[in-house]
């Protein structure tokens, strides 16, 4: 799922304030890009790029803008490599992160699986690390002071990066054809782990307290911004939208498939999968804290080191924990394959060139292009000729008023509450840093204004000629062949 790459930093805040948000923008903005984007590749049978022509012209710098953006997720390839590291390791005598009798661990290192009944009497003046914890920061990351000292190269990190992007090479070298076929045992498989991990972490000490920290709302945090921005933002991450890979997927898809039902059910399948797996998380989380007697906010931050943090510590206190860590981090890879530096480098691109401005950008020119220049109505159009019966009116409303409204908001209140990086520690980041990575925000958003005047200079006619040619689809554009289908010469203007 997208969400396991672009966690935000909810420290502080009980995850159940999220609730409501997260569900109110999943109706009225998650869900309808999500059917928006399927169908816009599957009506066309184009991909990101070219499918624009014919929908609006001038918005077919979206289809770069969404290179761009891809570009800049491929940073999350790092996480397959760390997948790739700790798989590696879970095949030693005794996982490493389980202990600290190593070179690495500090005098701050304490071993959470040795505790009975899941407490430790620790000094609660003293600041304590986890096995997991040193492990992931000293071992796999080699943390530096800043991100002025790049340090050496980590070669074993390097070679893992390699084997990830020959194993992605070979998955897709036949087309994705060919890869559909092993999704029945990618997409299952990671479903029999999070059920073990979920009955493991709930049978540990201190797991209900976890669980309450998960499920309790904080209602007076729904007065503050921040949370529905971090709401809308981890909507819009979850389902992928706004950067070409629904649109891309959509265009494989047969012709007549009910995309709809489709589109529901997965959407379904999302929100309740991240939920559960909460329960998991929390709970793990739950007893690390009281183990170390610390608040749980405290125990872990937010974003992938998560996965690399409480779902080892489980797995340590396992039986035969080796098998269930090969399993887990094979897992992880799969999940990373399915769906295809340093770390201060990797939270620079993350929070910049990845950031939510940036999606909801998108979102927005892709509603105005389909709900105002293509048609919402003419959009309904395509989808009962594609399923046979016609979308709620819920998506025609979201595709001309609430999701634009919506993302034009949210864009307006991101820069308005903009807060500059910081990284793990309270490490600040240096001031050219920021301006390398305001830099890379507008990278992605400026391709489609510069498209679009670059459009207009080139066309022919008055002004307004050009804006009526280019804001209209092209009316001699015929649809393709259907996956099989014999080909019809349908004038859009005429659907």
């Amino acid at each position: 799922m997208e969400e396991s790459s672009h966690s935000k930093n909810y420290k502080g805040v009980s995850p159940g304030v999220f609730l409501l948000p997260y569900c109110f923008f999943t109706v009225l903005c998650g869900l309808p890009l999500f059917l928006l984007e399927t169908v816009i590749g599957q009506y066309t049978q184009e991909g990101a790029v070219t499918c624009w022509t014919k929908i609006c012209p001038l918005a077919q710098g979206t289809g770069y803008y969404t290179i761009v953006i891809q570009i800049y997720f491929r940073v999350y390839t790092i996480v397959l490599a760390w997948a790739v590291f700790y798989l590696i390791n879970s095949f030693s005598g005794t996982l490493p992160w389980a202990t600290c009798n190593n070179p690495w661990n500090t005098d701050k290192c304490v071993d959470l699986s040795t505790a009975e009944g899941g407490h430790l009497i620790i000094n609660s003046t003293n600041l304590t690390k986890s096995s997991v914890s040193e492990f992931w920061e000293r071992r796999v990351l080699s943390i530096s002071s800043g991100i002025e000292e790049l340090g050496t190269v980590r070669w074993e990190l390097l070679l893992c990066l390699l084997a990830c992007w020959i194993t992605c090479y070979f998955c897709i070298w036949k087309g994705v054809r060919s890869t559909g076929k092993v999704v029945y045992f990618t997409a299952i498989f990671p479903y029999v782990m999070l059920a073990i991990l979920l009955v493991r972490g709930l049978t540990l000490p201190g797991a209900f307290q976890g669980v309450v920290y998960y499920l309790y709302p904080d209602v007076s945090r729904l007065a503050d911004l921040q949370v529905w921005m971090d709401a809308f933002s981890q909507v819009l991450f979850s389902y992928g939208v706004s950067a070409g890979t629904l649109i891309t997927f959509g265009s494989f898809n047969k012709f007549k498939n009910n995309c709809c039902r489709d589109c529901l059910w997965l959407s379904v399948l999302n929100g309740s999968t991240s939920f559960v797996a909460g329960f998991a998380v929390f709970s793990t989380l739950g007893f690390m804290a009281q183990a170390q007697g610390v608040p749980i906010d405290m125990v872990a931050e937010s974003g992938p080191g998560l996965a690399f943090i409480a779902f080892p510590q489980a797995i340590a206190m396992m039986p035969l924990p080796q098998l269930w860590a090969v399993c887990f981090f094979f897992m992880l890879l799969l999940l990373g394959i399915d769906t295809m530096g340093g770390v201060y480098l990797f939270e620079l691109i993350d929070y910049y060139g990845c950031n939510g401005k940036c999606i909801l950008f998108g979102s927005l020119i892709q509603c105005l292009a389909v709900g105002w220049a293509f048609g919402a109505e003419q959009m309904c159009n395509a989808v009962e000729e594609i399923t046979g019966q016609r979308p709620w009116l819920l998506y025609k409303l979201c595709w001309r008023y609430f999701t634009p409204l919506l993302s034009l908001v949210g864009l307006i209140c991101s820069f308005l509450n903009y807060q500059p990086l910081k990284s793990r520690g309270g490490y600040v980041y240096p001031d050219w840093s920021y301006h390398l990575g305001l830099a890379m925000a507008l990278s992605s958003m400026v391709v489609i204004p510069v498209y679009a005047v670059a459009k207009l200079c080139f066309t022919k006619g008055t002004l307004k000629q050009r804006l009526l040619v280019l804001w209209y689809p092209d009316r001699g554009a015929a649809h393709p062949k259907r996956n099989g289908h014999e080909s019809e010469t349908i004038h859009l203007s005429d659907i």
